[in-house]
């Protein structure tokens, strides 16, 4: 993804489809269309248009062959992931993760399994950081 195009940018409905290509890339629309398909009603004419979208704004990239389209992304999911989450902490705990942390605690939103996670991840953080 290139830095003009923010992730933010992408609409749920291309987030969608590019979940669909995560799924199994190099894909023609039609794939996407069949995967999308297994959790809604997908039309395919929106499926193309999506694609388009995605494919200007540089995080889906096609080769053509023969008579078809193969898209794949230009971005992993963990990169995705790794920026909406820095989005997502920045604009709404000004870039502190405590704050997102306590008020899921606060709601009781933390498996135990959750807690555990984030201990080990504090403590391996803590190794590498000393």
């Amino acid at each position: 993804m290139n830095a003009k195009t923010q992730k933010n940018d992408i609409s749920n409905a291309e987030f969608d489809v590019l979940d669909a290509l995560w799924e199994g890339s190099p894909a023609t629309s039609n794939q996407v269309i069949e995967r999308l398909n297994k959790r809604k009603d997908w039309h395919e004419k929106t499926v193309k248009t999506l694609l388009g979208r995605l494919v200007k704004k540089e995080v889906v990239s096609f080769e053509k062959q023969q008579r078809q389209y193969l898209y794949y992304p230009l971005i992993a999911r963990e990169e995705y992931a790794k920026q909406e989450t820095n989005s997502f902490v920045s604009r709404l705990f000004k870039g502190k993760i405590a704050p997102m942390v306590a008020g899921f605690a606060n709601q009781n939103s933390l498996s135990k399994q959750d807690v555990q996670d984030l201990k080990a991840l504090i403590e391996e953080w803590e190794k590498d950081n000393d």
